[in-house]
């Protein structure tokens, strides 16, 4: 055979499996660590049927009904649980935190992504928020309809939440959260309708960008602390503080808040109603609370707005803390993580101020 032949072959050979090894290198290299929820939830194929079974798929077999996402990225995934979210638990936010810092500490891991079922998803973002400590990429995404529904919405939010992760822009602007097409705030969002692939907002300041053909695009930032200026940590803890959430109404009695205190609730949150008010026996249960070292924070049962501290409720002199814009839900958070550094009724309000 022609000698220069087999030359141009061999240089041809390396020359593509350089090109190849080139592009892989090039892209960024993200991690997909899975809990469970719907977008890994099973029914009956095709069907317009909803009922399915959350957490079924593997993380394996959910890459595979989004082939594109390899051309945006090098892809690893790991099962770090394997549940719907309304099963969601102190002890999975704790091995989720830990394993997230733990690759973000490497050079070889550019971002990351969660998948993750919707029913906690913005409790989960939010805890993660606070306790991540790298400016990398952490995006946190789910789905609305099963894998196996006739119009699934998993593998685009998935290719999408990839691509959010794989974005230099990304970077620096805390937890995210990628749900149909748009690119929210952990700290922010919240999920708004039980069913609809329109499930979640930012009632009080809107997303911080949009995803459009597989790109993301920021408009603007939030300024309140996150991941690296945040000084809340989980390290080497197996626990968090019990925090509960009491729910406002009209003619609403002690009963609950009575039996969080009695069973060792560290802080409670009140869901009160308007601008975090209370109904006067709730008020005095609360006091009751407070007098026995209990943290009480005031948020609000409405959707939009802020719990504010110069109202109706004078938090001050009540020994009580205002959440500010922060829902019951994510108040909790806040509050099982900061009492890990203190009681303090004034330093805990700053915290609320600043997170």
């Amino acid at each position: 055979m022609n000698t220069h032949l087999i030359k141009g072959w061999m240089i041809t050979i390396i020359f593509t499996f350089g090109l190849f090894t080139l592009a892989f290198a090039q892209k960024p290299n993200i991690t997909i660590l899975a809990t469970g929820g719907t977008i890994a939830g099973v029914g009956q194929a095709g069907s317009t049927d909803t009922r399915y079974t959350a957490g079924k798929l593997p993380i394996d077999q959910l890459l595979n009904a989004v082939p594109d996402i390899h051309k945006i990225a090098n892809i690893k995934g790991e099962q770090i649980a394997q549940i719907g979210s309304q099963a969601m638990n102190d002890q999975v936010w704790l091995k989720l935190a830990a394993r997230i810092n733990e690759l973000l500490s490497r050079k070889d891991v550019d971002g990351i992504v969660v998948t993750h079922g919707t029913d906690t998803q913005e409790e989960t973002a939010y805890f993660l928020n606070l306790t991540v400590k790298s400016s990398k990429p952490v995006v946190i995404v789910g789905a609305m309809r099963s894998s196996t529904a006739i119009s699934a919405d998993g593998p685009k939010n998935l290719y999408d939440a990839v691509a959010i992760a794989a974005d230099p822009k990304s970077a620096g602007r805390g937890v995210l959260q990628a749900m149909n097409d748009r690119i929210y705030s952990a700290r922010d969002v919240t999920k708004i309708n039980t069913t609809g692939v329109e499930a979640f907002q930012s009632a009080n300041f809107g997303p911080l960008g949009l995803i459009f053909n597989g790109k993301p695009a920021y408009y603007h930032a939030i300024t309140r602390k996150h991941t690296i200026t945040s000084d809340l940590s989980t390290d080497k803890l197996d626990k968090l503080p019990k925090v509960d959430i009491v729910y406002g109404y009209a003619n609403m009695t002690a009963t609950a808040i009575d039996a969080f205190v009695n069973s060792g609730s560290k802080g409670i949150i009140m869901a009160g109603v308007g601008n975090g008010n209370l109904y006067p026996e709730a008020e005095e249960a609360l006091k009751r609370a407070v007098a026995k070292g209990v943290v009480v924070v005031r948020s609000s049962r409405v959707f939009s707005g802020r719990t504010t501290t110069d109202s109706e409720v004078d938090d001050k002199a009540l020994g009580f803390v205002a959440s500010d814009d922060l829902n019951p839900q994510k108040a909790r958070v806040l509050l099982q993580l900061v009492l890990l550094k203190t009681t303090n009724r004034d330093k805990i309000q700053q915290y609320f101020f600043e997170y």
